[in-house]
């Protein structure tokens, strides 16, 4: 069954206006049909852009997420990050809340963020983190950018010691060329 209507307007729900975006090359054929990237505009509610992605969990899947990343800049290399990712987890990554992953390049050019955490959405809370389609339960998760010492660091010490880190000293999620918090 086709999840993405509901996945749609779950996001526009919180986040307003999107344009759909599918990116073109590379294996997308293993992508689940109709598998797209939504970018939504900033608004009166949040200045910032936010690319999510919109049927990345095949049906069959337990472990069913979506996963969205914020911009302060429109930033579309992050269509092809998060279709990149999708495909990850299609074909056998499963990705979930707490892992981390290899973006193999910066998240902008000379950043030292090469990495992402899949985070709780604690922007939105928890309605918007689990929502129920039809007895299915999908989660969406914040793909958060980080630097190597940061994975290593939540490697080590775990996802809640990262956490309390970024809390501790009030990290510029939007800032591609932020220190590490480690």
């Amino acid at each position: 069954m086709d999840y993405s209507q509901d996945i749609r307007k779950h996001y526009s729900e919180f986040w307003g206006e999107f344009t759909e975006h599918k990116f073109i090359r590379g294996p997308i054929n293993e992508l689940p049909v109709g598998f797209k990237i939504l970018k939504f505009f900033p608004n009166n509610k949040r200045n910032m852009w936010t690319y999510a992605t919109c049927g990345m969990s095949n049906n069959s899947d337990v472990n069913a997420i979506e996963i969205h990343m914020f911009s302060s800049v429109e930033h579309d290399f992050l269509i092809e990050l998060l279709t990149i990712i999708a495909h990850y987890h299609v074909t056998g990554g499963n990705l979930g809340m707490g892992h981390t992953i290899n973006f193999g390049c910066p998240w902008y050019k000379e950043s030292n963020l090469e990495y992402g955490l899949l985070s709780l959405p604690y922007l939105d809370g928890p309605v918007f983190e689990n929502y129920n389609i039809e007895s299915r339960i999908i989660q969406f998760l914040w793909l958060i950018p980080i630097t190597e010492n940061e994975k290593n660091y939540k490697k080590q010490e775990g996802l809640e010691a990262l956490e309390q880190k970024f809390e501790e000293v009030k990290f510029n999620y939007l800032d591609p060329y932020r220190e590490s918090v480690v």
